[in-house]
């Protein structure tokens, strides 16, 4: 095989890993017609005192997210400091082109992470799969790919 790694898997959203303060970040939105498959990568880092973090895919019918939604099924389980989940966990949500409302004109889709309570160490990442059109577009925050 002589394709990389990086022409079949690109970085095409990301949430900055920062001390997030309690609120909702999103990637930009992403369109479905370049990629099989999405998978999400949430980072919980060190979490504030009784901190949450919640993460969820959603779709939209353009890259300016007319009609967003939520896709159903594709939320992770909260991640809380007071639980048992504690701090430096991660959790992954995959999801396929099929998955979204095709008959609602839906093509592209965004990660959305809300961290509530207290401020807490967090990032997350979507990339795109399984390129329709190899190699496939990065987001415009890659500086560089070594081949």
């Amino acid at each position: 095989m002589t394709a990389l790694i990086s022409e079949k898997v690109q970085l095409v959203g990301i949430i900055d890993p920062d001390a997030n303060a309690a609120g909702t970040l999103t990637t930009g939105w992403v369109s479905m017609a370049a990629f099989e498959q999405l998978l999400a990568i949430v980072m919980a880092g060190d979490l504030g005192a009784a901190a949450t973090i919640d993460a969820k895919l959603q779709q939209a019918q353009d890259s300016s997210g007319t009609g967003a939604k939520d896709i159903t099924g594709k939320a992770i389980t909260q991640m809380t400091q007071a639980g048992t989940d504690k701090s430096n966990k991660q959790a992954q949500i995959n999801v396929r082109a099929e998955e979204l409302d095709r008959t609602g004109g839906f093509t592209h889709v965004r990660l959305s992470m809300t961290t509530a309570v207290a401020t807490s160490d967090s990032g997350a990442v979507l990339l795109g799969m399984f390129s329709r059109y190899s190699p496939g577009a990065a987001a415009t925050s890659v500086i560089e790919t070594i081949k």
